[in-house]
């Protein structure tokens, strides 16, 4: 179990390892695995891991602080772009290629229970907003999407990860984008709906 006590070199070394190690596991097999197998990967016992962590959320979380911390640089570099339209898509594209690479941030991303999404959230919802404001200020995509459109363009393209041949999500990701630009001519139908309501609708849909 942690605590707010400085590690040993050893200790530190040994936590250091296990993080990386099931990072590593979780990519390659989802969140899933059992706390065995990361201790295997990583060349400790599992017990040792027991020392580090008091269970998987814990792990999951010193995994994830990584990773999130490494989705909000790639959001404010996207947010800073001075053509909105070129962050966008720099956006979208790093975002599911990350996804396409890592089970287990595909997991943390759509599983509500986790609790982990809500801190992807907090950075994607504002960066996305923007970017989309400034681009249709810019004329470049179209005036009746919305920031709220997008995740689910996201979950769409994550169900084409698994289907040969690979990197397939790279073509259904480049004609959303082509349906998000201006000019499109076909009007959207039904509500405009808000951040609030898609969060809401894949947690239902994904519980």
């Amino acid at each position: 179990m942690t605590s707010d006590t400085p590690l040993r070199a050893d200790a530190a070394r040994n936590r250091a390892r296990i993080v990386a190690a099931a990072r590593s596991v979780f990519a390659e097999s989802g969140i899933d695995v059992t706390l065995d197998e990361v201790a295997r990967a990583a060349g400790v016992g599992v017990g040792t891991v027991y020392r580090r962590f008091s269970g998987k959320d814990e792990l999951l979380e010193a995994v994830f602080d990584t990773v999130i911390a490494e989705l909000n640089s790639l959001m404010d570099a996207a947010a800073a772009e001075e053509d909105a339209w070129t962050g966008l898509v720099g956006l979208l594209h790093a975002v599911a290629e990350r996804q396409s690479a890592d089970q287990g941030l595909v997991q943390v991303c759509t599983r509500a229970e986790l609790g982990l999404a809500e801190r992807v959230g907090a950075h994607f919802v504002p960066a996305v907003d923007s970017l989309v404001a400034r681009a249709q200020a810019q004329g470049t995509v179209r005036p009746d999407v919305t920031g709220p459109d997008l995740g689910p363009i996201l979950l769409m393209v994550a169900a084409t990860f698994d289907i040969a041949p690979p990197n397939l999500w790279r073509r259904y990701l480049t004609l959303a984008l082509d349906g998000l630009r201006a000019g499109s001519t076909t009007p959207l139908p039904g509500p405009v709906p808000s951040h609030e309501d898609i969060d809401a609708a894949m947690r239902k849909r994904l519980s």
